[in-house]
């Protein structure tokens, strides 16, 4: 029996496995680290993002985990080139302490926090987000 349903991949890390995963018909991948949990040295999100969002962002949606804790993470990781962003830590700690109340507690600060961050960098809606409004060094 072969899968028809919409397929994501989770721990792409590479530019030329995110091109092979547009290849084998992916609808999205997750750009991933699992937390830095499965190898030792291995790349962050952040630091893997742009480079698989220029490969193959117009191609697939790429979405992004791993160590956003924070409406301003939530930023970068879309400034970087994500279409969205998957949080775990945040709101698994919330329902734990909370229940669902917390859960919409986190959601609400996350919302909070990406509202302060776009207009201290000068965007007004989400897909004005771009690599521009980041600071380099």
């Amino acid at each position: 029996q072969e899968w028809t349903g919409p397929l994501i991949i989770k721990g792409v890390l590479d530019a030329d496995d995110a091109r092979e995963a547009v290849k084998q018909g992916v609808d999205g991948i997750v750009v991933s680290n699992h937390g830095g949990r499965q190898l030792d040295g291995v790349p962050s999100s952040a630091r893997a993002l742009p480079a698989i969002a220029d490969a193959v962002g117009d191609q697939l949606t790429v979405l992004a985990d791993g160590g956003i804790r924070s409406g301003l993470d939530v930023v970068r990781m879309l400034a970087l080139g994500a279409k969205g962003v998957l949080l775990g830590r945040a709101w698994a700690y919330a329902l734990a302490g909370a229940g669902g109340a917390g859960v919409a507690h986190v959601l609400q600060l996350i919302e909070a926090e990406m509202r302060v961050a776009m207009s201290l960098t000068g965007v007004t809606r989400i897909d004005q987000i771009s690599r521009d409004i980041l600071v380099r060094d």
